[in-house]
């Protein structure tokens, strides 16, 4: 972990209520608007604190940023590993993987990490490996399911795992972005739907 995390995540520890609360405002924020379309003064305003107060948290908004991706790729991970302990087949999997992703949509906010990755060029470096290693480790794990898959008999696909990984996530992250205009939670279902159907082989459930 980056020395500039540690300390963040050791402020956090110290101050816990603070510091929860501006990283709940920014997320947000960040869900909506994307990162370079909020700043500090509108975190402050909406907690009703001052600027100085959020830099005593995070120093700059650079650290606020590594903050965020932390917490959201821990959350994330979390979901992961409560999944991979169902006792459920990997189109199970896959469709609980899809949820995810859904679940944010219907909240009306974005992938903290797809609002990111469109913002790529102009992040810091430090946000741009957070943002990547998000991504490999979505793949990291989709590739274990889609290998279970193919070994169960639930799953076809042609090539490595890997490159079915990088379909998966690209299909769900774009079908979000699709969906956000229409303020339609359904299309983002329907091309999940059809994205991991392309997947299961006719003798596996179908996808609810």
């Amino acid at each position: 972990m980056r020395k500039d995390v540690r300390v963040a995540t050791q402020t956090r520890k110290t101050d816990g209520g603070t510091a929860s609360k501006i990283l709940d405002v920014a997320e947000r924020l960040v869900q909506l608007r994307g990162f370079n379309g909020f700043s500090y003064a509108d975190v402050a305003e909406e907690l009703g604190i001052s600027k100085a107060s959020l830099h005593y948290h995070f120093a700059g908004k650079a650290e606020l940023g590594e903050a965020l991706i932390e917490r959201y790729a821990s959350r994330f991970t979390g979901s992961l590993d409560e999944i991979e302990t169902r006792p459920i087949d990997a189109v199970a999997k896959l469709t609980a993987y899809a949820k995810l992703y859904g679940d944010v949509l219907r909240r009306k906010r974005m992938c903290l990490c797809g609002m990111l990755a469109a913002e790529y060029q102009t992040l810091p470096k430090p946000m741009r490996s957070a943002v990547v290693s998000f991504f490999d480790d979505q793949e990291a794990w989709l590739v274990h399911v889609l290998e279970q898959g193919r070994g169960e008999g639930t799953l076809r696909f042609s090539g490595p795992a890997s490159e079915a990984a990088q379909m998966i996530v690209g299909g769900l992250e774009g079908a979000m972005l699709v969906t956000r205009p229409y303020g339609d939670p359904a299309r983002f279902q329907a091309a999940a739907n059809h994205l991991l159907g392309s997947f299961t082989t006719e003798a596996s459930a179908s996808i609810p």
